[in-house]
């Protein structure tokens, strides 16, 4: 049996370069993960099943196969032509629809882990290319670590980024990635430096404030709190961080903001490190 966690995925910055002819999007962004998300355990079986569980159990959709999970151990399965199966358990923390990449961080995870349970070695290039057609943050949530992402989310090089307590609010309403990129536009201007991620900003945060207003209340009120460096959307929204200097103020804003919305949710963490995160074995 072995279990990970799937890590949420934070834009710490988003800028849209232009727009393929196949109406494909082109950003570049600067990605970091967290110390917490979704919880996977992977175990040996006769065929492929899913169990879901935790708090966000029900956004999951209602058939099973659906679920970019097992989609990914299928496309898994395919391409190297293994014919075991496994039981895999997903315990859902992170929200959907909320631009932290927690569906393609599971199944990213979920591929890593079934490689070890089968014994199969396909390098992380070849890995990121069979799942990239799951989704554009696939790749990066393979790679698992400080990166920036540029094309349509295949191009990735290593970068830094700050290992700060970060507080994650969502307040509940979930949006559509299509629908914030349909109302986007792409800047005429780019000067932007991906290491410079505190005076960039995320392109798809004006877009997704007009179709989710309240997107905008959270980043003010995460903005207000002591201690609060930097306030922001991730990805394509709704979700928004907070990047403090210590874990007591985080831990502090996020008492004084949960007494204030209750109905948000939030989650109190960490950037990691600029390395791969490790995986939690459990035998």
């Amino acid at each position: 049996m072995l279990t990970a966690i799937a890590p949420a995925k934070i834009n710490l910055s988003l800028h849209l370069t232009g727009r393929r002819e196949d109406g494909y999007h082109l950003l570049d962004s600067l990605v970091a993960f967290t110390h917490r998300g979704d919880r996977l355990t992977v175990s040996p079986a006769p065929a492929l099943s899913l169990e879901v569980s935790g708090p966000f159990a029900s956004h999951m959709p209602d058939r099973p196969d659906d679920n970019l999970v097992l989609k990914a151990a299928r496309r898994l399965q395919t391409h190297t032509g293994i014919s075991q199966g496994a039981h895999i358990m997903l315990e859902k923390h992170l929200p959907a629809g909320a631009g932290l990449g927690g569906g393609s961080s599971d199944a990213a995870m979920a591929a890593r882990l079934l490689c070890r349970l089968w014994n199969i070695s396909p390098d992380e290039q070849t890995l990121a290319t069979w799942l990239l057609p799951l989704g554009a943050d696939l790749p990066v949530c393979l790679y698992g670590r400080p990166a920036r992402m540029q094309g349509i989310g295949e191009q990735l090089s290593p970068a830094a980024a700050p290992a700060l307590p970060v507080l994650l609010v969502w307040p509940g309403q979930a949006l559509a990635t299509g629908e914030v990129y349909q109302q986007a536009s792409i800047p005429e201007i780019h000067g932007y430096s991906a290491g410079d991620f505190r005076n960039a900003g995320n392109d798809l945060q004006a877009p997704a404030i007009a179709l989710c207003p309240v997107i905008g209340e959270v980043i003010a009120a995460l903005g207000a709190q002591p201690g609060c460096t930097l306030a922001r959307m991730s990805g394509s929204g709704s979700a928004c961080f907070g990047l403090f200097a210590t874990d007591e103020r985080a831990a502090l804003a996020a008492a004084a903001l949960s007494g204030q919305y209750p109905h948000w949710w939030m989650m109190a963490t960490a950037i990691a490190e600029n390395e791969e995160m490790p995986y939690a074995d459990a035998r």
